[in-house]
Protein backbone atom coordinates (compact mmCIF):
# COMPACT_ATOMS: atom_id res chain seq x y z
CA UNK A 1 0.00 0.00 0.00
CA UNK A 2 3.00 2.47 1.22
CA UNK A 3 4.92 1.70 -1.69
CA UNK A 4 1.47 2.35 -4.10
CA UNK A 5 1.03 5.77 -2.46
CA UNK A 6 4.80 6.56 -3.63
CA UNK A 7 4.71 5.43 -6.81
CA UNK A 8 1.60 7.21 -7.65
CA UNK A 9 2.97 10.38 -5.54
CA UNK A 10 6.31 10.27 -7.65
CA UNK A 11 4.60 9.99 -11.15
CA UNK A 12 2.14 12.61 -10.41
CA UNK A 13 4.46 15.14 -8.90
CA UNK A 14 6.75 13.71 -12.33
CA UNK A 15 4.22 14.67 -14.90
CA UNK A 16 3.27 18.24 -13.69
CA UNK A 17 6.82 19.06 -13.85
CA UNK A 18 7.59 17.69 -17.07
CA UNK A 19 4.25 19.42 -18.57
CA UNK A 20 5.04 22.12 -20.89
CA UNK A 21 2.19 23.49 -22.90
CA UNK A 22 -0.90 21.14 -24.53
CA UNK A 23 -2.06 22.39 -27.52
CA UNK A 24 -6.02 21.63 -28.98
CA UNK A 25 -6.68 21.37 -32.28
CA UNK A 26 -9.82 21.54 -34.46
CA UNK A 27 -9.90 20.17 -37.49
CA UNK A 28 -13.22 19.29 -39.60
CA UNK A 29 -15.09 18.99 -36.27
CA UNK A 30 -12.04 16.58 -35.09
CA UNK A 31 -10.84 17.64 -31.69
CA UNK A 32 -6.88 16.42 -31.32
CA UNK A 33 -4.51 17.16 -28.29
CA UNK A 34 -0.74 17.84 -28.67
CA UNK A 35 2.50 19.05 -27.53
CA UNK A 36 2.81 21.68 -30.58
CA UNK A 37 1.10 24.05 -32.30
CA UNK A 38 -1.55 23.16 -34.49
CA UNK A 39 -1.60 24.04 -38.48
CA UNK A 40 -3.56 26.88 -38.62
CA UNK A 41 -5.84 28.10 -36.18
CA UNK A 42 -5.15 26.16 -32.57
CA UNK A 43 -5.50 27.51 -29.18
CA UNK A 44 -3.16 26.62 -26.34
CA UNK A 45 -4.48 25.01 -22.95
CA UNK A 46 -3.63 25.88 -18.95
CA UNK A 47 -1.94 23.49 -17.51
CA UNK A 48 -2.33 23.84 -13.97
CA UNK A 49 0.31 23.66 -11.42
CA UNK A 50 1.01 20.47 -9.33
CA UNK A 51 -0.56 20.41 -6.26
CA UNK A 52 1.64 20.91 -3.16
CA UNK A 53 2.81 17.50 -1.04
CA UNK A 54 0.38 16.57 1.49
CA UNK A 55 2.18 16.62 4.51
CA UNK A 56 0.17 14.15 6.69
CA UNK A 57 0.71 12.09 3.76
CA UNK A 58 4.49 12.53 4.16
CA UNK A 59 4.69 12.40 7.63
CA UNK A 60 1.92 8.67 7.44
CA UNK A 61 4.89 7.44 4.78
CA UNK A 62 7.79 8.75 7.01
CA UNK A 63 5.95 7.08 10.18
CA UNK A 64 5.10 3.70 7.85
CA UNK A 65 9.22 3.61 6.91
CA UNK A 66 9.95 3.76 10.74
CA UNK A 67 7.91 0.82 11.24
CA UNK A 68 8.91 -1.20 8.83
CA UNK A 69 12.86 -0.80 9.58
CA UNK A 70 11.82 -1.68 12.95
CA UNK A 71 10.13 -4.68 11.88
CA UNK A 72 12.97 -5.82 9.74
CA UNK A 73 15.67 -5.25 12.59
CA UNK A 74 13.15 -7.16 14.70
CA UNK A 75 12.91 -10.22 12.13
CA UNK A 76 16.28 -10.19 12.03
CA UNK A 77 17.21 -10.19 15.48
CA UNK A 78 14.67 -13.06 16.35
CA UNK A 79 16.86 -14.94 12.54
CA UNK A 80 20.17 -14.89 15.06
CA UNK A 81 18.10 -16.00 18.18
CA UNK A 82 17.15 -19.24 15.98
CA UNK A 83 20.82 -19.50 14.51
CA UNK A 84 22.35 -19.28 18.00
CA UNK A 85 19.65 -21.75 19.19
CA UNK A 86 20.41 -24.44 16.78
CA UNK A 87 24.02 -24.14 16.73
CA UNK A 88 23.99 -24.65 20.77
CA UNK A 89 21.16 -27.75 19.89
CA UNK A 90 23.68 -28.98 17.56
CA UNK A 91 25.99 -28.61 19.99
CA UNK A 92 24.01 -30.90 22.80
CA UNK A 93 23.75 -33.53 20.39
CA UNK A 94 26.88 -34.48 19.54
CA UNK A 95 28.12 -34.11 23.12
CA UNK A 96 25.61 -36.85 23.92
CA UNK A 97 26.57 -39.04 21.09
CA UNK A 98 29.99 -38.75 22.39
CA UNK A 99 28.52 -39.47 26.05
CA UNK A 100 26.60 -42.58 24.58
CA UNK A 101 29.58 -43.49 22.79
CA UNK A 102 31.77 -43.54 25.95
CA UNK A 103 29.27 -45.48 28.17
CA UNK A 104 28.85 -48.08 25.32
CA UNK A 105 32.57 -48.50 25.56
CA UNK A 106 32.81 -48.99 28.95
CA UNK A 107 30.30 -51.68 28.97
CA UNK A 108 31.95 -53.43 26.06
CA UNK A 109 35.03 -53.49 28.66
CA UNK A 110 33.25 -54.54 31.23
CA UNK A 111 31.28 -57.75 29.57
CA UNK A 112 35.70 -58.49 28.20
CA UNK A 113 37.09 -58.74 31.66
CA UNK A 114 33.59 -60.83 32.61
CA UNK A 115 34.55 -63.10 30.16
CA UNK A 116 38.46 -63.54 30.60
CA UNK A 117 37.95 -64.24 34.05
CA UNK A 118 39.33 -67.66 34.56
CA UNK A 119 36.56 -70.60 35.69
CA UNK A 120 38.82 -71.25 38.43
CA UNK A 121 39.42 -67.62 39.57
CA UNK A 122 38.00 -66.75 43.00
CA UNK A 123 34.27 -66.22 42.97
CA UNK A 124 34.05 -63.07 44.65
CA UNK A 125 36.20 -61.36 41.42
CA UNK A 126 33.70 -63.10 38.81
CA UNK A 127 30.77 -61.33 40.79
CA UNK A 128 32.78 -58.59 41.22
CA UNK A 129 33.03 -58.40 37.29
CA UNK A 130 29.77 -59.59 36.64
CA UNK A 131 27.98 -56.93 38.63
CA UNK A 132 30.36 -54.52 37.28
CA UNK A 133 29.40 -55.40 33.45
CA UNK A 134 25.47 -55.10 34.45
CA UNK A 135 25.69 -51.51 36.05
CA UNK A 136 27.49 -50.38 32.92
CA UNK A 137 24.70 -52.15 30.91
CA UNK A 138 21.45 -50.43 32.78
CA UNK A 139 23.59 -46.92 33.30
CA UNK A 140 23.57 -47.27 29.11
CA UNK A 141 20.32 -48.17 28.88
CA UNK A 142 19.22 -45.51 31.17
CA UNK A 143 20.82 -42.84 29.78
CA UNK A 144 20.88 -43.61 25.80
CA UNK A 145 18.02 -45.22 25.54
CA UNK A 146 18.49 -45.77 21.52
Amino acid sequence: MIRILLLLFACLSGLAANAGTIYKCTDGGKVSYGDRPCPGAGAALAVPDAPAPDTALQERIERNRATLARLEQDKQVEADREQREQLRAGRAAVAERRRCDKLRLQRQWAEEDLARQPGDARETARRKARRQARRQAETLALECPA
